[in-house]
């Protein structure tokens, strides 16, 4: 630290300024180089908790619908296939613009896809497929679009 001192001492006073100020300025850079950074990471958290809080907000207002669509049934309550049971009900459930393709899968299973299916409007009607027609989904993969409440979704349906 002397030598540093020295060597500083040593320098004409003009020499000095400019010293001073570019470890000012270069210190300056180090520090907004760090500080930016972590605003723009700071600002996209913000956005993730506010589009997760609506979606929150969303789902405890759809949820006493839900809730009330009553028990579960274990037995299918017609003789329909079950192609043409998943097709009617999501007709009924207006998501035949949403249905996709259709195939099967698996040991008596179905295979939807939807698109652009309001979300609220797919579990309303997974939830009555198994309560009303003893289906139930296997395995579902759904993602959102751009569009907010509308998804993608791929649903593996078995009759039990």
């Amino acid at each position: 630290m002397d030598t540093v001192k020295q060597w500083f001492n040593g320098l004409a006073p003009r020499e000095r300024r400019f010293v001073i100020v570019g470890g000012v300025a270069a210190l300056v850079i180090v520090l907004l180089m760090a500080v930016l950074p972590l605003q723009r990471s700071a600002a996209a958290l913000e956005q993730r908790v506010a589009t997760k809080r609506a979606d929150l907000a969303w789902m405890r207002s759809v949820a006493p619908t839900l809730a009330g669509a009553g028990p579960v049934s274990d037995t299918p309550l017609t003789a329909e296939s079950l192609v043409v049971t998943v097709d009617r009900t999501a007709r009924e459930a207006n998501l035949g613009e949403a249905l996709a393709r259709s195939e099967p899968a698996g040991q008596g299973g179905q295979r939807v896809q939807l698109n652009a299916a309001r979300f609220d409007v797919l579990v309303a009607w997974l939830a009555r497929l198994r309560q009303q027609h003893g289906i139930r989904v296997v395995a579902a993969t759904v993602e959102r679009t751009e569009q907010p409440g509308l998804v993608n979704a791929t649903v593996e349906l078995n009759a039990l």
